[in-house]
């Protein structure tokens, strides 16, 4: 399912498609004991993911590195990423799906971040 494309007209004339919101979920590759996820976990949310938003663009061969400071450490994580794009957000259901998936890759904190996206 293609995202419809609203046309907005700028006072220059310019006229750009204003359609989506892309978001991103970022993943670890291993849980917190350091136990690697099954490649399988990861094509399972990809499958999820393209069946209820008619795409998916998932990242799973290069894996991104994560840094960040926590209690005056150094952490550090390889993370896949996962992005949707959709015309509407859904707050709550994204809340709801980020607990889950703390769940599933037992998470302190799964990343889901979103922006507007404008297609050229």
């Amino acid at each position: 399912m293609s995202p419809t494309l609203n046309w907005i007209d700028h006072d220059c004339g310019i006229k750009r498609a204003i359609v989506v919101h892309l978001l991103q979920i970022l993943l670890p590759l291993q849980d917190n004991t350091g136990r690697r996820f099954k490649q399988k976990d990861f094509e399972h949310l990809k499958e999820e993911l393209a069946a209820e938003h008619g795409g998916v663009t998932a990242y799973l061969q290069s894996p991104a590195e994560g840094l960040w400071n926590q209690a005056g450490a150094t952490d550090r994580d390889d993370v896949v990423i996962f992005e949707v794009m959709t015309e509407e957000i859904d707050l709550s259901r994204w809340r709801q799906r980020r607990a889950d998936l703390e769940r599933r890759f037992r998470q302190d904190k799964v990343i889901v971040r979103y922006w507007p996206l404008s297609l050229v």
